[in-house]
């Protein structure tokens, strides 16, 4: 076994970075005592509180707020300890052996390795149907997990184990070498499982079902609130560290109200995007911060005849001026982007970004409505029609809507014949209809989990849940396969390259349309210092922040 030094850090075989694009971290000055509670804008509900349920940025946040995992992420987006005080890993890469300190829940309890493995069990249970379940298998590679979640075992042959209270082991197919950076992710978050079991089926949906083990209490919040609250944990391990008396959400789905109460002083950290940035782009408490997530269109392949028309799918990315949407419509740092895996999260070996070369794919993306007009004319004429019609969901926010309008206007322009209707959803239906195939077209996002392009390239293996399009590639596959359990990945050189092969297939076949890598344009009070802001997993950190008056 190799001893872990006092402070974690992320693992670098793969010589990935955490953060290549701006973390907008907002400095941390000496720890001081806030005296009011940090009132946040959220520009959607939380979908969920159940950390093994859970798959949206927002949810992610509020759960990170009041539970701590293994590991959290220091200013940088780096590994550091959390509930694992330190570790040891064995000379193979194949087993992780986690120490965990004097922690406790809100209810007095102490967080114990078998609190992490209950959770881990239902992360892969087939019964419980996470979304992320392949967090564990595909991703961290945990020992069994891929088999337990096809029901070929049984979630108790999990590679995890208590060793005792205070010791955690587990067990990896294959080294993973950003596997401590998973344990920030709340899939991997621990659960108390006698107080699961006195909840039932109402877990994680309100104060009462909820168990701290974080830097705040969960003491106001029901299903699609528009307010969540949560207070200071006095019994938290680093209470000592914690400014902020605590947390105020509000959901403002409008972003000119959200703005407002920002002025009113109502909020002290709210979003802003389109024509609004206009108006404050000068103020000293405007910024810009890199999101991580990549805005697409997903066409349902499987599903509708018409987009199972590869001419018809090149027709419609060609056909988007994705420079135009972010300059004249977003308006908030956004970039316009032309990749399957987004830029500035992730480093390869040689230290360069994935996807620094936005021009690699321009004979397959790209903005040309001639060319858009060519593959239109081919399409129609292999389906035998003259008119296309089609329906794309988009969420009920402010921004995505706007982006919506403009993407119709484009492609009924540049492809004649071309009708788009839009259906406005709730993000919660929109994200369902997606998973169960009910729709035709759809915006919409993904963030990167982690800072590897196998949190994107991961979605397009064939039946993984979030390949909402159903497209299937045996060639994908096996690439996929090469990098995750074969050869490749000890090999950071050879994987790196073999990943992009798997991207021109994605391209290639226009499986999804790229549309922009998120920016958030941001009002941040120049009361609060101290929020730590990331590309990767948690969008928004709080633990460091201090309020003034």
């Amino acid at each position: 076994m190799k001893k872990s030094k006092a402070v974690i850090s992320l693992l670098t075989a793969s010589a990935m970075t955490v953060g290549l694009m701006s973390t907008g971290t907002v400095a941390f000055a000496a720890v001081e005592e806030s005296t009011s509670d940090l009132n946040v804008m959220l520009e959607t509900p939380v979908q969920s509180l159940d950390p093994q349920q859970a798959t949206d940025g927002t949810s992610f946040e509020v759960i990170a707020d009041y539970t701590d995992g293994l590991m959290q992420m220091d200013s940088d987006g780096q590994a550091v300890p959390a509930i694992a005080e330190s570790y040891d890993l064995s000379d193979d890469g194949l087993t992780y052996t986690f120490h965990l300190r004097d922690a406790q829940w809100s209810n007095g309890d102490p967080v114990t390795a078998s609190d992490f493995v209950f959770g881990w069990q239902r992360a892969v249970d087939p019964d419980v149907a996470s979304e992320y379940a392949y967090m564990l298998s595909d991703i961290g590679q945990v020992e069994n997990a891929a088999e337990i979640i096809a029901g070929e075992k049984d979630k108790s042959e999990l590679g995890v184990t208590a060793v005792d209270d205070k010791t955690l082991e587990v067990k990896l197919n294959v080294p993973v070498s950003y596997f401590l950076s998973l344990m920030y992710f709340p899939t991997f978050y621990p659960v108390n499982e006698a107080f699961f079991e006195t909840c039932a089926d109402t877990y994680g949906t309100s104060p009462d079902t909820t168990l701290s083990n974080g830097a705040f209490v969960l003491d106001t919040y029901e299903p699609a609130a528009t307010e969540i609250h949560l207070t200071k944990n006095a019994d938290y391990y680093d209470a000592d560290n914690i400014s902020l008396p605590g947390l105020n959400y509000q959901v403002i789905q409008d972003s000119q109200q959200a703005l407002m109460s920002y002025q009113t002083g109502d909020l002290d950290l709210t979003l802003v995007n389109g024509e609004q940035v206009d108006q404050v782009e000068d103020d000293p408490e405007f910024m810009t911060i890199g999101a991580g997530y990549l805005w697409y269109v997903s066409p349902n392949i499987a599903a509708v005849p018409e987009l199972a028309n590869l001419n018809i799918r090149m027709a419609m990315t060609m056909a988007i001026d994705r420079e135009s949407i972010t300059t004249d419509v977003l308006k908030d740092g956004s970039l316009p982007t032309y990749t399957a895996v987004p830029m500035q999260f992730a480093a390869g070996p040689d230290g360069s970004d994935f996807s620094e070369d936005q021009s690699k794919f321009s004979d397959v993306c790209a903005y040309d409505t001639e060319k858009a007009a060519d593959y239109w004319a081919k399409g129609l004429e292999e389906l035998g029609e003259t008119e296309i019609e089609l329906d794309m969901i988009v969420d009920a926010d402010d921004a995505p809507q706007k982006v919506a309008q403009v993407l119709k206007e484009q492609w009924e322009t540049a492809l004649p014949g071309l009708t788009v209707n839009l259906t406005v959803e709730p993000k919660k239906q929109r994200v369902e209809d997606l998973q169960n195939g009910n729709y035709e077209v759809a915006l919409t996002r993904w963030g990167p989990d982690y800072a590897d392009p196998m949190t994107y390239l991961g979605m397009w293996i064939t039946d993984n849940s979030n390949n909402y399009g159903l497209w299937s590639s045996e060639e994908y596959d096996s690439i996929i396969a090469e990098c995750t359990t074969g050869d490749l990945c000890t090999d950071a050189e050879g994987r790196w390259a073999r990943m992009y092969d798997a991207e021109k297939l994605v391209m290639d076949d226009a499986v999804i349309f790229p549309l922009y890598t998120q920016a958030n344009a941001e009002m941040l009070s120049s009361a609060v210092t101290g929020v730590d802001f990331h590309p990767c997993a948690l969008n928004r950190v709080y633990k460091n922040a201090v309020k003034s008056e």
